[in-house]
């Protein structure tokens, strides 16, 4: 099938090689999210793909799939650090803390996107949309979403109004008329401009 994604970078690299991915770059609320994610290339789960590609149930499905065949971490940089940091350096930090929490260290990382982070325990490479184009990347993506997806529906049972549950904390129209009635919450990102003009 064409654009879907292959084993190829994962055979050309060092083994064992993670792919790494992060969700939650762009909302105004929760913690930025990354996984790290070591396949069995002998037991590789069948539809990985970019996790934005696939609906809501087949991600779930895919993602306990994932958790029994690969070796899996996942880590978050908090609000208050993409707060001190900024959202980039934040991102940087939770995919260092995935790829630092893997129990193989791995001898090689492909990061999504065209930055490596800084300060990695191994070499890596960057994929310009790695989440469509390589499985492990597709695979962390997916680790991330969901992980992040059900954070956010727990913390919208604790915070309602904001419908967190169905926006995951982007900058939606019901978001939006949260704040105008609720105000901010802890775990909004003070630093993104919607919300700093609110607090001025």
């Amino acid at each position: 099938m064409k654009n879907t994604p292959t084993f190829k970078f994962e055979a050309a690299a060092p083994h064992p090689v993670c792919g790494v991915d992060e969700v939650g770059r762009g909302p105004w609320a929760g913690p930025v999210t990354a996984a790290a994610v070591i396949l069995d290339s002998s037991n590789i789960p069948a539809g990985l793909n970019d996790s934005k590609k696939l609906t809501a149930p087949r991600r779930e499905a895919l993602f306990a799939e994932i958790m029994a065949t690969a070796t899996v971490s996942i880590a978050s940089a908090s609000v208050q650090e993409i707060d001190q940091i900024n959202i980039l350096q934040a991102t940087f930090l939770a995919m260092r803390r995935a790829i630092n929490g893997l129990e193989t260290p791995p001898k090689f990382a492909l990061i999504d996107g065209n930055k490596i982070p800084p300060g990695l325990p191994c070499k890596a490479q960057a994929v310009v949309k790695g989440d469509a184009r390589a499985l492990s990347i597709a695979a962390a993506s997916i680790v991330a979403k969901v992980t992040r997806d059900r954070l956010m529906c727990d913390l919208s049972a604790t915070f309602p109004g904001y419908a967190w549950e169905t926006n995951m904390g982007y900058g939606t129209k019901a978001h939006q008329e949260g704040l105008a009635k609720l105000g901010v919450t802890p775990h909004h990102r003070v630093s993104f401009k919607p919300i700093h003009k609110m607090l001025r």
